[in-house]
């Protein structure tokens, strides 16, 4: 449809546009070709260039031929002769037929057609194609569009598969996709004291805890910023906080700090996460499991009368640092309304 347009324009109108069209996308794809060192962009660049020039030459051509219309030297004198000693003849007869007037029509001047300026009409194209093209490069930046506006990223909709056991045999529990909707708050970047962050991957997941034979439904989701990633669990089991604190304790924890959140009792502690390397090259398995950054987790019961289970909001960030305590129960705050308690 392009080509069909582009053929039909006048000559002095379509050969401007394809000279400013081709020397235009051949310098850019030229540039970013050298910048990326990119061979086929070199080529296309070349193929626009060239074809660029092919049209320049058709247009010098075409002025020159129009300055001087009349016909080419003879190679020799005699064909010279003859057609000197015919131009006097050709030219009487001329003048004669102009001289006799057509029958019913009375004889006046004659009017010699006027040509269009070829290069009114090339300063005509290009303005045009300039005018376009500003048209579209600054048209977004005075026109408001929602469109134009990255989207937030957002929980997924979609159906997930089948729910395991330990999700049918436990009273109520919390999906992963619920979870993910409770955690991915407009303020959460907000809560964690980086307001201008937007989250830059969500997911969630209705797994179950490890070693207990896929008995204990344990949902997750997680949300990660430039800065923070977020992680909140549910585990549907019969532990306590009280019982939770005491393995912490006997196992050399010393950074546990309890406090009430919301009524239900809660603790604060800090481990470090794992750093797994997997080697997608092949010929070997990847390195060993390692020591990531420290991630700082509050762990809340499930209800006040804290009769088993519990939520926990862990945060941590590839650089080590972490947020004050007091993100944390604001995240809590925010997440455990949308998490029903054990007795509901």
């Amino acid at each position: 449809m392009i080509g069909f347009i582009i053929r039909r324009l006048p000559f002095w109108v379509r050969e401007p546009l394809l000279i400013v069209v081709g020397s235009v996308l051949g310098v850019r794809i030229m540039y970013l070709a050298v910048h990326d060192h990119d061979r086929v962009a070199a080529g296309l660049g070349v193929v626009f260039l060239v074809f660029t020039a092919i049209r320049v030459h058709v247009v010098i051509r075409a002025l020159r031929t129009r300055r001087d219309p009349g016909p080419a030297a003879p190679a020799d004198g005699t064909a010279a002769d003859s057609a000197a000693q015919a131009q006097p003849s050709v030219q009487a007869q001329t003048q004669l037929q102009a001289q006799v007037p057509e029958p019913g029509r009375r004889p006046g001047p004659a009017t010699p057609e006027k040509e269009p300026n070829p290069w009114g009409q090339a300063f005509a194209a290009v303005a045009v194609f300039g005018a376009l093209g500003a048209a579209v490069w600054f048209g977004p930046r005075f026109m408001p569009s929602d469109t134009t506006a990255p989207q937030p990223v957002s929980c997924s909709d979609e159906a997930h598969g089948k729910l395991p056991k330990a999700y049918r045999d436990t009273p109520r529990p919390v999906t992963g996709d619920e979870l993910c909707k409770a955690l991915n708050r407009p303020e959460l970047a907000e809560l964690l004291g980086t307001p201008g962050e937007s989250a830059t991957s969500v997911s969630s997941a209705d797994n179950t805890a490890p070693l207990t034979d896929g008995k204990v439904a344990q949902p997750e989701a997680e949300v990660a910023f430039d800065t923070y990633t977020v992680n909140v669990s549910a585990t549907y089991n019969h532990l306590t906080t009280d019982q939770y604190v005491k393995l912490m304790r006997s196992g050399n924890e010393s950074d546990v700090k309890t406090l009430t959140v919301l009524g239900r009792p809660a603790f604060l502690s800090s481990d470090h996460t794992m750093r797994i390397e997997i080697n997608l090259g092949g010929g070997g398995s990847g390195g060993p499991v390692e020591e990531g950054p420290l991630a700082r987790t509050l762990t809340v019961a499930l209800d006040r009368d804290d009769k088993g289970g519990y939520c926990e909001i862990t945060v941590w960030s590839s650089s080590g640092a972490l947020p004050d305590d007091r993100a944390l129960l604001d995240i809590s705050e925010k997440v455990l309304p949308g998490i029903p308690g054990r007795t509901a």
